[in-house]
């Protein structure tokens, strides 16, 4: 495989609302749309979507959720003989999206908790892409056998948590927020230990950070539809192009145009797109 992808699959719940709850409040929304989603599959689909081989390590359960969620990797070109099947529920991430295109997001992780250290597997992976929403010594475990092994690990630390396995992370990628409650500045970011840092910035695109410096990667301005899954998108496109070859700073450039097409279409998975529609 180019690329395996240890992360959640997460069936997604969506309702269009004028504008998110308050505290207390009831508002009115569009009829519940379900989607394939989670952070692991969303990555997977994305890198498949750009041509790259790619397998999932991830859990869902035995419902019809963990049905669509096979059904649509599989469509995908994800190899899912890596997904184990949970009695527990598929994961489901509740998601509503306003008017301005934002969103907010509950995640229930359900099969995704049931994912250990012994369902590491990273045979014949050129780059390793982790996200959470599991258990995070899983990940911990799959970053330090990727470095072991000589698989380039790439870690999108979202949600942030307690997390002790960033030396030799090449990228460790997270987005403003998440940056600011690490320490905020690329050298503090980089003093945690990984290799490299990538900061995404939505619509004003992506920072690199390096040792040697840091460079500023534009987005191309489109029309905003939907920002669910744009990160995942980001993740997956430059995991897939780290796995073809490409230095880091064109695998964000190409990355930065993954994420900034996907915004233009309604939900994650379905909105990720192939190199045919970036050429068009």
């Amino acid at each position: 495989m180019d690329v395996v992808v240890l992360g959640s699959a997460n069936a997604d719940l969506i309702v269009r609302v004028a504008r998110r709850p308050g505290p207390g409040e009831t508002v009115l929304g569009s009829d519940t749309e379900i989607l394939p989603g989670g952070k692991g599959a969303n990555v997977a689909v994305a890198a498949a979507r750009l041509g790259a081989s790619v397998a999932l390590l991830g859990a869902v359960g035995t419902d019809a959720n963990g049905d669509l969620l096979l059904d649509s990797l599989r469509s995908a070109g994800v190899a899912t003989d890596r997904v184990r099947r949970s009695p527990r529920p598929t994961g489901t991430a509740y998601i509503t999206v306003d008017e301005a295109a934002e969103n907010s997001i509950i995640v229930s992780p359900g099969a995704n908790t049931d994912l250990d250290v012994s369902d590491v597997d990273l045979t014949g992976a050129k780059v390793l892409a982790c996200s959470l929403e599991i258990p995070v010594p899983v990940v911990a475990h799959a970053v330090r056998t990727a470095v072991r092994t000589g698989v380039r690990p790439v870690l999108n630390l979202s949600p942030v948590t307690d997390f002790d396995a960033f030396e030799g992370l090449d990228p460790l990628v997270v987005n403003e927020h998440e940056a600011e409650l690490l320490g905020g500045d690329p050298a503090e970011l980089l003093a945690l230990g990984p290799r490299s840092v990538v900061i995404t910035k939505g619509g004003n695109g992506a920072l690199l950070a390096t040792p040697a410096g840091v460079e500023e990667v534009a987005a191309p301005q489109v029309d905003v539809v939907d920002t669910t899954g744009a990160g995942d998108a980001f993740v997956g496109a430059l995991s897939a192009a780290l796995a073809d070859g490409a230095d880091l700073s064109a695998a964000v450039r190409l990355a930065v145009r993954v994420a900034s097409k996907s915004v233009t279409a309604r939900g994650a998975q379905p909105s990720y797109p192939t190199r045919a529609d970036l050429d068009a």
